[in-house]
């Protein structure tokens, strides 16, 4: 069975998470301030692409584009709309030309002004290149069962797709996309539908599949996610909402759509996420000819009596690593890397002393920054900073093995920290759109996976170094992720 195949792909997973997609995916029209006048058959494509019926929305949508070729509502739509029906196209050239036409309208659609999630992880999927006919599974009748879903899927029969799904399960108790696809039909219906109860019941219905999914690999982000929909949007409970999409990131960290949840949860209840700001003052260079150098700011070096002076461990640790103790400690590993272990031990250093020279007496008034890190030290939860805050290509190799035996210190740390933050409310007078506000600083960019988009900006009266990331709108399935 091959779970990775729509993990790699994204045509595939991508086509279960379609609604409205949002504000930024407006006509040329209203973004000046005009209201379109009702056009039936924009009005009938919208609806049909609202319900994942994308065979037949798709003609309405070639129509449409054709006579508005700028209007970014639905330029996204076609191209998402062709990306899906892409799937049920045998003939490889012929898949290959719609998937071309898919990029060009996506990429049109970004260009005018289009940065919704929906499109930016589209058009990611688009990049990795066709995969259609990568297997879900090795069982033939299982495969012939998931694929008969998704061709119902995007009719928009729901109801025959997770009858499908479920076969399809049953048939394959470890195919991991079976039991989420099953769930993600139950959040639609649950989405759809107009009685509280009933929603609320359907919700439930696709926790219990979401859950299944998990069973067979916590490991992948996307049901702890999509459980985390189910929660936030279907039944509104903000803490286990919350929890879910924190599972998401701690399973997989350095992928942007693990963050998608949590961002659109800090956005709904009026949440900053952030994470303790330290900068640190020391830095050194990569080994060559067995020698580092070791870079200290000025100011750590004066006399003051705030504890600054204690980072010139930090520099020190790191370069015993760098000439020496990585070689002892990863004989395995014939080249230098910057370790999770290596970026760990410097900071404890660093606190240690801080530590060490309060009890004698020699600080008066701490460092705010250095508080932070005794704090971080004396919880545990160094390692998590590190992983979240700090990562670099090198520390995120360490990343599975930590997680392995410290979910939990990993999870705390997303919890206490990042996602307890203050109101945003605030912020929202300074800013033309309103910007969800993270504090993961400059580990997106370091990590092994880096997006353009995340852009460092100044947040000068808060404890915080922040990075903004782009509203990804508030359509249920707009944070696409596996489908």
């Amino acid at each position: 069975m091959l779970k990775e195949s729509t993990h790699k792909s994204g045509l595939l997973l991508a086509v279960c998470l379609v609604g409205v997609l949002t504000a930024l995916q407006v006509s040329p029209a209203r973004a000046h301030g005009q209201e379109p006048s009702v056009d039936p058959d924009r009005a009938r494509a919208f609806k049909l692409y609202d319900s994942s019926n994308h065979v037949e929305a798709l003609p309405l949508l070639e129509k449409l584009a054709a006579a508005h070729p700028y209007d970014i509502a639905i330029l996204s739509r076609l191209g998402f709309s062709l990306y899906a029906t892409a799937t049920g196209i045998k003939d490889p050239s012929a898949r290959k030309v719609v998937l071309d036409r898919a990029r060009r309208m996506l990429t049109l659609s970004k260009a005018l002004g289009d940065d919704s999630n929906l499109t930016m992880v589209t058009l990611d999927g688009l990049k990795a290149g066709d995969s259609t006919d990568i297997r879900f599974s090795d069982h033939r009748e299982a495969e012939k069962a998931i694929r008969e879903g998704e061709e119902a899927f995007v009719r928009g029969e729901l109801d025959k797709a997770l009858v499908a799904y479920q076969r399809a399960l049953k048939l394959d108790p470890m195919m991991y996309e079976a039991a989420l696809y099953a769930g993600d039909m139950y959040f639609k219906k649950g989405h759809a539908a107009t009685d509280s109860r009933e929603k609320s019941e359907l919700m439930d219905k696709a926790g219990e599949w979401f859950a299944r999914a998990i069973e067979i690999d916590p490991n992948r982000e996307t049901a702890h996610r999509y459980w985390g929909d189910a929660m936030m949007m279907g039944q509104n409970k903000r803490e286990e909402s919350r929890q879910k999409f924190v599972e998401a990131i701690v399973a997989e960290p350095y992928n942007r759509r693990a963050w998608v949840g949590l961002s659109q949860w800090a956005q709904r209840f009026d949440v900053k996420l952030a994470h303790p700001q330290i900068q640190v003052p020391s830095d050194v260079s990569a080994l060559k000819d067995n020698k580092v150098t070791i870079t200290i700011d000025p100011k750590a070096l004066t006399d003051k009596d705030d504890g600054s002076s204690a980072w010139m461990f930090y520099g020190l640790t790191r370069a015993s690593w760098a000439t020496d103790k990585f070689a002892k400690q990863f004989p395995n590993e014939k080249t230098y890397r910057h370790t999770l272990a290596e970026e760990a031990e410097a900071l404890k250093n660093v606190a240690g002393l801080v530590k060490q020279r309060i009890k004698e007496g020699k600080i008066k008034q701490l460092d705010p920054m250095l508080e932070r890190l005794v704090k971080l030290d004396d919880e545990g939860l160094v390692e998590a900073y590190v992983l979240f805050a700090r990562t670099t290509q090198g520390i995120a190799m360490d990343y599975p093995g930590y997680r392995k035996t410290n979910r939990d210190k990993l999870r705390r740390f997303l919890m206490q920290y990042v996602s307890s933050g203050t109101s945003t409310r605030r912020n929202t007078a300074t800013r033309g759109k309103r910007d969800l506000v993270f504090s993961i600083t400059c580990w997106l960019t370091q990590a092994l996976v880096a997006y353009s988009n995340f852009a460092p900006t100044e947040d000068n009266d808060s404890t915080v170094t922040t990075v903004a990331v782009p509203d990804s709108g508030s359509s249920p399935r707009s944070n696409i992720s596996s489908r």
